[in-house]
């Protein structure tokens, strides 16, 4: 089962352009990821700029809009990500617990759909979509 899960830093929302987090705080998520790589479970990760480098497109009225960042409505934003496969949502979770976080970072941690997840109709909507995952 593959699992995404999330860093949430709180204030991300509102940081400046170039934000960057210390360099402890670093090592220490890089021993962290480490352990993940070691033990076989990590398949991607990256961190992200704030949003007050980057843009929304919203659709309404099935037209593309884009608003720069940053975004005053945001309440929570995404700081980064792990991609892992484990065995369970339970262990998924007792790797989030590992992560080194500060008390104002939460971790999501969301299961990904599989293409078998489907309903046959959705997966014939679909076709070549598994193709596109392993092309680079």
């Amino acid at each position: 089962m593959r699992f995404m899960m999330l860093m949430i830093p709180h204030g991300y929302e509102t940081a400046e352009p170039g934000t960057m987090p210390s360099a402890d705080a670093v090592a220490a998520m890089m021993r962290y990821n480490e352990d993940l790589q070691k033990a076989g479970v990590l398949l991607a990760l990256d961190g992200l700029h704030p949003p007050s480098m980057g843009a929304r497109v919203s659709f309404e009225g099935g037209k593309p809009r884009v608003t720069d960042g940053p975004f005053a409505e945001a309440k929570e934003v995404v700081g980064g990500y792990w991609m892992i496969q484990v065995k369970s949502r339970e262990e998924a979770i007792e790797w989030a617990k590992r992560c080194p976080g500060s008390g104002n970072e939460v971790i999501e941690v969301r299961q990904v759909q599989e293409f078998a997840d489907f309903p046959q109709d959705v997966q014939e909507a679909a076709a070549g979509f598994q193709d596109m995952q392993t092309k680079k």
